[in-house]
């Protein structure tokens, strides 16, 4: 019987030519991420253990992405305490405001996560790293405490489940938001509880890599361990400029067990949108079109790409935010936030009437940079809209990409792209 492509990376990491759902291993890790909410509990933990170095400073990187620029006192705190911890053991991949962004999406930018690794994350989304083809999960700073001083963790092998999609897509704005939010829809959001999301197929394969970012993304959101997209060619194409580090490249065995397996047509499935108050409350975007929209926002770690940028700017170009209703648009990184300047993105985003401010995860979290009031309705590309997340507990989020915002923004109503751009 053959292994999954997470079981193969762990085993390898483990020592091990074999491995099992359900075994209990101990493995070695490749990198260790943890952000300003995260990182301080972790260096709290770390030096109450006693500990003075870390396993390897290459391997450990602390990125300030919440609260920055600090919105308040409590949160230039939070940063001092990373900052500080970052000077004193002389870290080389430490990411300040300015200078780093999303973590989500910087690591994979600046080559820190290659192929075949096994990352740890202080924060759930952390699985978005399965995009390139590693296995890669979130743990609490406890956990990263731990691993920053041994440079092991031990895990329960999770069992697989496999989403194969094929078929083309028959909107022209389709995208692996609408497949991650479908999946979602389809399984719930503890359909995937301690396990292995393996995103495989031809609709997959056509995927960029920010693509196959996003769809790994929000494993979480149905409860799963992780995600993962196998590398290819395309994945190389990705990684061989940016790669900080060897990589090594595992796929799943022909005769690989799953605990289950889902096979979809894209060509069947709508531009989708998750409802308040959960990421499993799915529908079609045509059948909640026309709803009334405050805010939109267009950013967060699951969709503030470049590429997602450039979807938002065809759709807003030459035309302007809807009366009485706002739009903030976040760059994912300081480099996407240039990028984005030299392509007169971030032009047609401030003639449209948009805020565009500096790389955070701000508003995702209700944190600042748009936090919504009591009964605002939100149009959002970001991953989570339970009660409170980003704001008052009686606003509401709807969870779309970036195509489906855009069009949003410009009608003021939440709306099809084909609604704005013939």
């Amino acid at each position: 019987m053959g292994m999954t492509i997470t079981e193969k990376i762990l085993a390898d990491h483990a020592g091990r030519e074999w491995v099992e759902p359900g075994e209990l291993i101990t493995c070695r890790l490749d990198l260790l991420m943890g952000n300003d909410i995260t990182a301080p509990i972790a260096i709290r933990e770390f030096e109450k253990a006693g500990a003075t170095e870390l396993f390897d400073p290459d391997r450990v990187v602390f990125v300030l992405s919440h609260f920055v620029p600090t919105k308040d006192i409590r949160s230039a705190e939070q940063c001092r305490i990373v900052r500080e911890f970052a000077r004193r053991h002389r870290l080389r991949w430490f990411f300040d405001e300015g200078r780093g962004g999303i973590e989500h999406i910087l690591l994979p930018q600046e080559g820190l996560v290659v192929p075949g690794d096994v990352v740890l994350g202080a924060d759930s989304h952390s699985c978005t790293y399965g995009g390139l083809g590693c296995f890669a999960t979130g743990v609490g700073s406890t956990d990263l405490a731990a691993a920053m001083i041994l440079g092991t963790t031990w895990f329960k092998v999770p069992e697989s489940m496999k989403f194969t999609f094929y078929g083309t897509p028959r909107n022209r704005w389709f995208s692996a938001k609408d497949m991650i939010l479908y999946t979602i829809g389809q399984i719930g959001v503890d359909g995937a509880t301690y396990r292995a999301m393996e995103f495989t197929g031809e609709a997959v394969r056509r995927l960029s890599v920010d693509q196959r970012l996003t769809l790994c993304n929000m494993a979480i959101e149905a409860g799963g361990k992780s995600g993962i997209v196998a590398p290819d060619e395309v994945t190389l194409e990705y990684v061989r400029p940016r790669a900080k580090r060897p990589w090594k490249l595992y796929q799943s065995d022909p005769d690989a067990r799953y605990h289950s397996e889902y096979e979809w047509d894209v060509g069947a499935i709508d531009l989708q949108v998750a409802c308040p108050y959960s990421p499993d409350n799915v529908r079609p975007v045509r059948e909640v079109a026309g709803l009334d929209v405050d805010q939109v926002f267009i950013g967060s770690c699951t969709n503030a790409r470049l590429e997602d940028l450039r979807i938002a700017a065809e759709i807003m170009r030459g035309r302007k935010v809807a009366p009485y209703t706002r739009c903030i648009v976040i760059p994912a990184t300081h480099e996407v936030f240039k990028q984005a300047m030299r392509e007169g993105l971030i032009e047609v985003f401030t003639e449209a009437g948009c805020a565009v401010a500096e790389s955070t995860c701000g508003p995702c979290l209700g944190g600042h940079h748009g936090v919504l009031g009591p009964d605002e309705v939100c149009v959002s590309t970001s991953n989570r809209n339970f009660p409170g997340r980003m704001g008052h507990p009686k606003a509401r989020v709807y969870l779309t990409s970036p195509a489906v915002a855009a069009a949003t923004a410009i009608r003021g109503k939440l709306a099809l792209p084909e609604e704005v751009v013939p």
